[in-house]
């Protein structure tokens, strides 16, 4: 029986948040630190859009540069918009797509966002992939029915699961200091890796990297990291810190699947 291990992996969404010299403060603080090898974890930082020349120009190796956005065209009479080319052209390996703040504050359908992994994967980009319930959902015992919504949403428009991330967010614990616990994260996550196994393969269910974002900081991702689910974290506000930044990853641990 072939043993699957996944690498864990470590994305922060810097969101609207710094300016070109708190940005390099930070970038010069992670080339300093010390982090597990690249067989354990992967590390991706995403700052706003306008400064990812500035990280890319500033990083080191250890750490890959994502866009916290992309469009579905190439090119085009589409006005304040970046193209996948375009994130591509500058370095960076990979984009953010589906976060709930852009279906929820600037109303992208689950159609557009399909069509913005497609483009974005026949470029050349690798993707993390958004998805979670809202409070209410949740209350009304509708988590997997909507997990399971946007992940068909998408399914047919992802050339290479190999590149793909799904991050499990749910909405009501991003930003608001309210976590998930650890055995929601776990549910959550073992749900999404069985309706992979059903809807898509077995061996991508076994490996695909499902990580956890929503309130993740240095104290609770302890706990979080120990599920045999969860693959990883994707960072809001602790990514900002580079201290908290760093002892997240410490906590890094590979998972396998059989």
């Amino acid at each position: 029986m072939t043993v699957i291990t996944r690498k864990f992996f470590i994305g922060g969404n810097h969101k609207l948040h710094g300016n070109k010299e708190s940005l390099t403060t930070l970038i010069k603080s992670l080339n300093n630190a010390t982090f597990p090898s690249e067989d354990i974890v992967e590390l991706v930082i995403s700052p706003p859009i306008i400064y990812l020349e500035t990280a890319q120009s500033l990083i080191g190796p250890r750490i890959q540069v994502a866009a916290q956005n992309c469009y579905s065209e190439s090119k085009g009479a589409f006005t304040g918009e970046i193209s996948a080319e375009m994130v591509k052209d500058l370095g960076c390996q990979w984009v953010i797509l589906g976060h709930s703040e852009r279906r929820r504050v600037f109303g992208e359908s689950s159609a557009v966002i399909a069509k913005k992994i497609e483009h974005a994967m026949q470029v050349g980009l690798s993707v993390i992939f958004c998805i979670g319930e809202l409070l209410v959902d949740r209350e009304a015992n509708k988590t997997e029915s909507i997990l399971a919504e946007q992940l068909s949403d998408i399914v047919k428009s992802v050339p290479d699961w190999r590149r793909l991330v799904i991050a499990y967010e749910p909405v009501w614990a991003i930003g608001t200091g309210v976590v998930a616990t650890p055995k929601q994260t776990q549910d959550a996550h073992q749900f999404i890796r069985k309706w992979l196994a059903t809807n898509v393969s077995e061996q991508v269910a076994k490996e695909t990297r499902i990580i956890y974002g929503g309130s993740v900081n240095a104290t609770n991702c302890v706990d979080l990291s120990k599920e045999t689910d969860v693959d990883g974290f994707l960072l809001g506000f602790a990514a900002l810190v580079a201290d908290d930044f760093t002892t997240i990853v410490s906590y890094a641990k590979p998972k396998s699947s059989s």
